[in-house]
Order: structure tokens, then sequence, then C-alpha cells
């Protein structure tokens, strides 16, 4: 591989982030570009207004952090972040889809839910938009800034209704993984997972905010210390074997995956129907939102999961996994 790659983002942004750690891992040659401070040649590569936008030495424009980590990991194939266990390969990518959907509702939710967390994330967005305007006119914008995002927490589900599970979840969520990250550096052992880079840049945007963040200090300091690692990941050693990392990873796919796939397979099946709203019982809890636009990229976003699955759905090992913890049946619908 030859020439310099572009990456056009933000710190705000997880999948910016995700893009940009997995670049730094595989030491791929790249720039690093706010789009704020670059956005006329942004314009150039980007289809859809959305961050991370990868301009590829050829000229081409690339967006989507998952199409375009898969594309270059066929590219430049070592060091692998795929276990070479079809079973932790597989569990590794249904990890990475819950991080990009479900973790991002976390992160989401607690970023625009209070005002606190919507004037510390407006100020954020505006210093990367805005770098050298006057003090009056950034004062503006984060006003804009809040007051349009605010609005927008219902697209990941949040509402009075949902708020409090979210929230539980997370917290859940983070006790789950503080455990599980005890005696490893990585999700899967010493080496980062393709389920790393989609999850920890979630976390790790949730950490930037005040209310998630004092949450993750409290409850989760390990979890902290690998969202950070994973800003510049390093392999530590191989990769584990099921039977060392069942004991801890077991109890966060049946916790918050399955909760995420039993949603997503409701979501899918309201696409389908085109319904306007969603209802699915969550653990208890009546979850109901509208289906728009985001939705439906979820509903795709599964049916790729499941057509992993169904490649590997011969490994008995993995059936077994995916049963035990409740995840099979949404993976087969």
């Amino acid at each position: 591989m030859t020439g310099v790659y572009r990456i056009f983002g933000s710190e705000m942004s997880p999948y910016s982030l995700k893009v940009r750690s997995y670049f730094r891992y595989k030491n791929i040659p790249h720039e690093w570009l706010l789009r704020g401070a670059n956005s006329e040649e942004y314009q150039k590569y980007a289809r859809l207004p959305i961050v991370p936008t990868l301009a590829t030495p050829d000229g081409e424009g690339l967006q989507d952090s998952t199409p375009i980590i898969e594309g270059l990991e066929a590219q430049v194939p070592t060091p692998s972040i795929h276990p070479d266990d079809p079973t932790l390969k597989f569990l590794s990518q249904l990890i990475e889809e819950f991080g990009d959907e479900w973790g991002n509702k976390w992160m989401f939710h607690y970023r625009w839910k209070r005002e606190v967390d919507q004037v510390s994330a407006a100020q954020r967005i505006v210093a990367d938009m805005m770098s050298g305007a006057p003090d009056a006119d950034k004062s503006a914008m984060v006003e804009q800034v809040q007051g349009r995002m605010k609005d927008r927490i219902s697209v990941v589900g949040s509402n009075e209704t949902t708020s409090p599970f979210i929230e539980q979840t997370f917290k859940d969520g983070m006790s789950l993984l503080e455990a599980h990250l005890a005696n490893r550096s990585y999700l899967f052992g010493e080496r980062p997972s393709f389920a790393d880079f989609g999850l920890s840049a979630q976390i790790y945007e949730a950490w930037t905010d005040p209310t998630a963040g004092q949450i993750l200090q409290e409850i989760a300091p390990k979890t902290c210390d690998w969202h950070q690692r994973m800003l510049d990941p390093k392999d530590q050693g191989d990769f584990e074997e099921w039977s060392s990392l069942s004991a801890t990873l077991s109890p966060f796919l049946k916790g918050p995956v399955r909760i995420f796939l039993t949603w997503s397979d409701a979501n899918a099946k309201a696409i389908s129907a085109a319904a306007s709203d969603l209802t699915v019982e969550l653990d208890g809890i009546v979850w109901s939102q509208s289906v728009g636009g985001p939705q439906k990229y979820h509903a795709k976003s599964l049916a790729e999961l499941r057509r992993k699955f169904v490649e590997v759905s011969n490994q008995e090992k993995l059936v077994a996994v995916l049963e035990n913890v409740g995840c099979l049946q949404s993976l087969r619908s």
C-alpha cells in the first residue's frame, strides 16, 4: 500500500476516533483533519454530511466506519484484528455491531439529555468548527448546536419511558466490562480486536462528557484505562481462548448485547412492515420509539451481521455460546 490517506473527522465523533485508532494500530500512513477546519476539502469526498470521511490516496471518498475498516483489513491483514477461532471472530463482530448501534445510544443519550452535558458537548463541537471565530460568534453557535441536538435525542430511542432503562443498562454494562477487563488489556486478550475498535470509541466519548464521565470514573477505572489505551492501541500479546474469556464475557453478552439484539430484531421487523413506530419488551420495560431514517440503517446492519452468522452457523461451539447467552434466536430470525 502506497500513499497517504486523509481522515476527515471530529474529536467528538466516536466513529471518527474508531477509524483513526485502526489506522494508528495498523501503522497506515494517514493525516487526521478536522472536518470544520477543512470543510472545503471535505466536501470533495463526502457524499453524505457525516464523519468520518476517508479520502484514499487514489482520490476516492469512503464513508461508514465498519466498511472502511473491513476494506482496509483485506488490504492490510497483519496484524489481524480478528481471532483465528471462528467463534471468537464472530463474537468480536457482534460486539463491534453492538458498539456502533447500542453503545451509541448510551453515548448520545448521556451527551444530550441534561443541560450540563449539552453545553459541554456543544462548546467542544463549536470549538472544532470555528477555531478562529470571535467569542460572540461561538456563543451564538453553541446555543444553536445545543438547541438542535437536544431535540434529536429521540433518534436513539431516548424518551421519558426509555431514559431510565438506557442509563441502567449503561451502568450495568460498565460494571460487566470492568470485571472482564480487570486482568486483560483488550476485550479478547492482549491484542485489539474488531470489537475493541467499535465499542471503545463510544465509551471514550461518553467519558468526555460530565455525567457519563463521572459514572465511568467511579465504577469503571479499568474500562477507562482500556478506552484510553485504544486511542493508540498496541499489541501486548495474543488473543485468548474462549475458555479463559467466557466467565466474564458471557455475562456481557447475556446482558446488554442480548438486549441490543432483541431491540434490533424488533426494529428490523418494524421496518419490514413499514410501521411508523416500534414497540418491544426489553427485560420488563416496554420500549417504544418512532422508526425513521437511522433505524433503516440499523436494519441493514443487522442483515449484514446475520449474513456473517450464516457463514459460520455450522460452528457448534459458536451456536452453543450464542444460545447460552440468549442471542441465537435474534440472529436466526
